[in-house]
């Protein structure tokens, strides 16, 4: 996300043209790697974010798989990881001065992975695995994907203050899913887990009989509820 404001600031001063321009290298080159090498260094900073985003879901699988608390750790470290990357790749891109449509792109595509997939399937791992949790960590992730849809759609018409900046967020913005990481983060550490003391809140049947797909863990909800916070129009969250 740090990426995209940064290349919206400097957009600000950018023609349209320019901006074509800069796309175009990538149509214009050829070769099997011709994309790689016309990587900035933010672009790869940025894939850095999707890598440790990809490297948690790896390991909430392992953890799936084994059991061994070592993976579900990994899994919960990992999008803070990640949280670093994105704040740095816009630093470096306002630093070198480069950013590019495909570098927007490619950051929001890191946030879902960091911060939307690798969240809901490590609450899928600690126990959230009913037919209607799913459903609720489905709806996550699909609304973390329609946020950042709009972020990149509507950025430019956010108002702006003396700096260009845009005044404030419209909906939760998606990195703001490590709250929820944080808080699986303690339960781990207490052992409020599938397999241990059981997930916080119990598990509820809204209908049929237990262990059918009417079972839900309440905690689920709140997922549920966190999506509807990032979609949302009328809530903003004022920037720091």
């Amino acid at each position: 996300m740090a990426r995209r404001k940064a290349a919206q600031s400097q957009s600000n001063g950018t023609s349209n043209g320019e901006q074509l321009s800069v796309l175009q290298q990538y149509v214009d080159s050829d070769g099997h790697f011709s994309l790689v090498r016309n990587f900035r260094l933010a672009d790869l900073v940025t894939i850095m974010n999707g890598v440790c985003g990809s490297f948690s879901i790896f390991s909430s699988a392992q953890y799936l798989l084994t059991n061994d608390d070592a993976y579900l750790r990994w899994a919960l470290a990992l999008p803070l990881a990640g949280l670093m990357f994105d704040f740095m790749d816009g630093k470096v891109a306002r630093w070198r001065k480069s950013s590019s449509m495909l570098g927007q792109e490619l950051d929001s595509l890191a946030d879902l992975v960091s911060f939307g997939v690798a969240p809901a399937l490590v609450a899928f791992a600690i126990g959230l695995r009913t037919y209607l949790d799913t459903v609720c960590l489905t709806g996550f992730i699909c609304c973390g994907l329609a946020r950042l849809a709009r972020f990149n759609a509507t950025v430019a018409v956010v108002p702006k203050d003396a700096t260009g900046k845009a005044r404030y967020f419209e909906g939760l913005p998606i990195p703001s899913s490590l709250g929820l990481v944080a808080v699986l983060s303690y339960w781990a550490q207490q052992g409020w887990i599938e397999g241990k003391e059981g997930v916080p809140f119990g598990l509820v049947t809204l209908w049929g009989s237990s262990g059918g797909r009417g079972d839900i863990h309440p905690v689920s909800i709140v997922f549920g509820f966190w999506a509807a916070a990032m979609v949302s129009k009328t809530l903003r969250v004022p920037k720091l």
